[in-house]
């Protein structure tokens, strides 16, 4: 598969061939949401905690006795029915993560990627070098590349400028292409790919 690659001011100038191990490969939609749903559930913190009764303190004393008083009968002034009493099914600490291992990663990374290639939603520039952060500069890269909804640019290495640029942008994402995920391609309607990223994906997932 051949594509265009064009420089930042939208000109074609050259062409280059994507290799079909990276993105020619079958549309794996179980795969990539079993993916998808481990990052989610690995960024989780699980570190949310509220009491039970029992771990309230206070109300180890019956607040009246049993009958005579006209008032509903109650055991303690920290059963979840009284304001400052403990929580019924209370959450605890835990762990949401799930183990998904580095084979079926890079499959639904491939997956994914594919698809994009196939619905031609990949753009290949030449290079992203800005002097220094400049959000207008860097949206008029974008408006050059008709990439304006959501976007992922990955980018050979870490680009401090480029991502200075972009932070500000709404649905721009900027990511080195070591860590670029199947998660950040699914979401984009455009992937923005440098050479130097182009180039390590490709001998990364060979």
């Amino acid at each position: 598969m051949q594509t265009k690659v064009l420089n930042t001011l939208g000109e074609e100038v050259g062409k280059v061939t994507l290799k079909d191990e990276v993105f020619n490969q079958p549309y794996n939609e179980a795969l990539i949401h079993q993916v998808v749903v481990a990052y989610l559930a690995n960024g989780r913190q699980g570190t949310k905690s509220t009491l039970t009764r029992s771990e309230v303190r206070g109300g180890g004393r019956k607040p009246w006795r049993q009958k005579g008083t006209g008032n509903a009968r109650q055991g303690s002034i920290r059963a979840p029915q009284w304001i400052k009493g403990g929580v019924v099914f209370a959450p605890k600490p835990r762990d949401f993560s799930q183990k998904v291992n580095k084979q079926m990663k890079q499959g639904a990374f491939v997956s994914a990627l594919s698809e994009t290639a196939r619905n031609k939603n990949i753009i290949v520039v030449d290079e992203l070098n800005l002097a220094k952060p400049n959000t207008k500069e860097f949206a008029k890269i974008l408006a050059n590349l008709k990439a304006e909804k959501r976007v992922l640019v990955v980018t050979g290495e870490n680009n401090e400028n480029v991502y200075l640029s972009a932070r500000n942008i709404d649905r721009v994402c900027v990511t080195p292409s070591n860590l670029a995920c199947t998660y950040d391609v699914v979401l984009a309607d455009k992937v923005i790919l440098t050479k130097a990223a182009l180039k390590n994906i490709e001998e990364a997932l060979k």
